[in-house]
């Protein structure tokens, strides 16, 4: 049987590159670090951490236990972050998580409705990407987060009850003098010869952009990458392409752009999650039913 605290200190030992390093954030010596870890090693058989000069690397074995011990560092957190929920420690709080789009355009009205309502109850917001909101649920450090997806990567998670709160269209965006501007709506197919101006590689509407393309019959050509969507409209502002990008991203719209229907790519699911396990708190439950509320009229 392991010891968990061993564990979790190979987890320190590794974020921090070297057991000085994990000693000093941890308060600890040098010395009585590297003799848990030396008992760690005992219990595990075989070595775990080779030594070299500028820190520690981690042998196969050590990779193995790390993975593990990061999730139990998770379960530990949860079960803390719950214990103090049960305890009412956090009585009157209500945490929620929010990705960039959806915190600059459904999130203000939600937040305004229930802090009128509910002026007693204080309300946490953390904003992030995918997995990090994802993160946030399995460690309860949010009890409600707003998530999105794709027609082709489902959130399909048993661990989350999802709730569809929109499903947000995709847009054309092209500058004012574009010969597109005035139409009322534009197909993917007629926008083969077109430059286009998307988001960095690892963003969700590269993805999009690039399977509503090839449905369309051809690959596209990208002239820039923006890094966030206003970055993406000023480009385009200056003739140097046209864009793509979901209705809800584009609430600070310049004046030099106009904003064309796009059919023939992929819409969006908005979504608000928790953990299917856990039951929601009167709070959450009732900002649940905000967000549907204003979600219907948005």
């Amino acid at each position: 049987m392991f010891d968990t605290r061993r564990l979790l200190l190979l987890v320190e030992v590794v974020r921090t590159g070297s057991i000085t390093g994990a000693a000093t954030r941890l308060s600890f010596t040098t010395s009585a670090v590297s003799q848990q870890l030396s008992k760690l090693e005992l219990e595990a058989g075989q070595p775990l951490l080779e030594r070299h000069a500028r820190g520690v690397r981690l042998t196969e074995a050590g990779e193995v236990l790390v993975r593990h011990a990061e999730r139990i560092e998770t379960q530990l957190l949860a079960a803390r972050n719950e214990l103090e929920d049960l305890s009412g420690l956090r009585a009157g709080t209500l945490r929620i998580g929010t990705f960039p789009t959806a915190g600059a355009s459904l999130l203000p009205p939600v937040v305004k409705l229930f802090k009128s309502r509910h002026p007693a109850v204080a309300l946490t917001v953390r904003s992030s990407r995918f997995a990090g909101l994802r993160g946030m649920l399995d460690t309860r450090e949010v009890e409600l987060s707003l998530l999105w997806d794709y027609e082709w990567a489902r959130i399909t998670d048993s661990d989350l009850t999802v709730h569809q709160l929109i499903i947000d269209p995709p847009m054309l965006v092209v500058a004012v003098n574009h010969h597109l501007a005035e139409r009322d709506s534009v197909d993917m197919t007629e926008l083969e010869h077109e430059q286009w101006i998307t988001r960095e590689d690892t963003h969700p509407v590269g993805a999009a952009l690039e399977r509503a393309c090839h449905a369309a019959g051809f690959s596209p050509t990208v002239s820039f990458a923006a890094n966030d969507y206003q970055e993406a409209q000023a480009m385009v502002a200056v003739d140097l392409g046209v864009s793509f990008a979901p209705r809800m991203a584009l609430s600070n719209i310049r004046d030099d752009v106009r904003l064309v229907p796009l059919t023939g790519a992929p819409s969006r699911r908005i979504l608000l999650s928790h953990l299917a396990e856990q039951k929601l708190s009167p709070s959450a439950t009732v900002l649940l039913r905000i967000f549907q509320d204003v979600a219907a009229r948005f």
